[in-house]
């Protein structure tokens, strides 16, 4: 009996992306998966359609947002064109479409079961604190949220913020997936005198990443941070760098290749994410970091964000700042311990099965599957 089709659609780089990497990993023994993003194929697919780099899936025509003319701005996004133009109808069972961006021009290829949307985050209120892209660009993104994702069969989402967000806006509830890290087999590394912190992601102004910096070298504790950061604002990239150059407990170093992001976390003993809620995906973020760090069997160190604290105040596996300023981290990092980071990485370590991407990966599976068993084409 032949595979049912399945095409992976993302904006993204798919081969580095890890939520869509687990899609397309979950899905690759029991579907023929087809991909369609930026970037090399990822191992395990039938077939891969690269879109080139210089193709964008943001470029929003300005005079067409201005006169509110939607519909235009959409079909001529220059990804959402490239896929229309090459991409056949009528070919795939079931699309699993990642972000509201794609879903619209999933719904166009016509699957013959259904769509999925996954999304990754709450497009209409993603800049929010721009007032000029909250006036001009949030009613474009609600736009497609009422035309197109609302007309999918199954959605998947972040945070139980998102969650409620979207119901309460547009009527669907979408499940909750999280960006769980895959399960790694290790153990926690010892605690020596120095309490080594860290922090990986993304080097955006608006995470305000130089509190960090800030904290710790006002910290009386014998700590240390390492930033591994990708520069998505090389320019706030270069004022972190700086802001480091001088000092002998922080460094600024360049990003490491996810597959390796484990492993190389799992030599430190407590991670730090103190993201300040400057806007709604901010405030309600469940970000992969705070998964990455307990698989590389990390204690945790965050401000108040209220997604993150549920966890650490469930599973035990670190401590909360009270407020998302230096000052407020600085208090936080002084009340470390080794005997409390050794407690912590244990907890991480008790914990690092049941919060495995494997569990989250089912929920997608079963979506899919439920599409795929549907009587009838769509």
């Amino acid at each position: 009996m032949p595979k049912p089709q399945l095409l992976i659609m993302s904006f993204s780089p798919i081969a580095s992306d890890a939520r869509v990497l687990k899609q397309v990993r979950g899905f690759r023994d029991d579907y023929d998966v087809t991909t369609v993003g930026y970037g090399p194929a990822p191992d395990g697919v039938v077939k891969h359609w690269e879109m080139p780099r210089a193709v964008d899936y943001q470029d929003l025509n300005g005079r067409l947002i201005t006169a509110r003319a939607y519909r235009a701005v959409y079909w001529r996004i220059s990804a959402v064109r490239w896929v229309r133009e090459r991409l056949p109808r009528d070919e795939y069972d079931v699309i699993l479409a990642n972000e509201p961006e794609a879903v619209g021009v999933a719904l166009w290829l016509r699957p013959r079961k259904g769509v999925h949307a996954d999304l990754h985050e709450y497009t209409p209120r993603l800049n929010e604190e721009h007032e000029a892209w909250a006036r001009r660009i949030r009613p474009y993104h609600e736009w497609i949220c009422r035309r197109y994702v609302t007309k999918a069969d199954s959605w998947t989402t972040v945070s139980n913020g998102l969650v409620r967000e979207y119901e309460k806006e547009f009527g669907f509830r979408p499940e909750l997936v999280t960006n769980a890290a895959p399960y790694a087999d290790l153990a926690p590394s010892p605690v020596s005198g120095t309490i080594r912190l860290v922090h990986s992601g993304a080097c955006l102004r608006n995470r305000r990443l130089d509190e960090m910096i800030t904290a710790v070298e006002a910290a009386s504790a014998d700590v240390t941070l390492d930033l591994y950061l990708t520069p998505n604002h090389p320019d706030y990239l270069e004022e972190l760098k700086e802001l480091g150059a001088g000092s002998s407990r922080v460094r600024v170093l360049d990003p490491v290749p996810y597959a390796e992001l484990i492993t190389t976390l799992n030599a430190y003993d407590v991670g730090i994410h103190l993201l300040p809620p400057t806007n709604f995906n901010n405030t309600w973020a469940l970000p992969n970091k705070l998964f990455d760090y307990v698989q590389a069997r990390l204690g945790i160190l965050i401000g108040p964000s209220p997604e993150m604290q549920e966890y650490i105040e469930r599973y035990g596996f670190g401590a909360v700042a009270d407020g998302f300023d230096a000052a407020d981290l600085t208090r936080r990092i002084d009340a470390l311990s080794s005997e409390a980071v050794e407690n912590y990485k244990r907890r991480a370590d008790e914990n690092a099965l049941d919060l495995g991407a494997e569990r989250q990966v089912e929920i997608w599976r079963s979506a899919v599957e439920a599409i795929t068993r549907a009587p009838g084409a769509r």
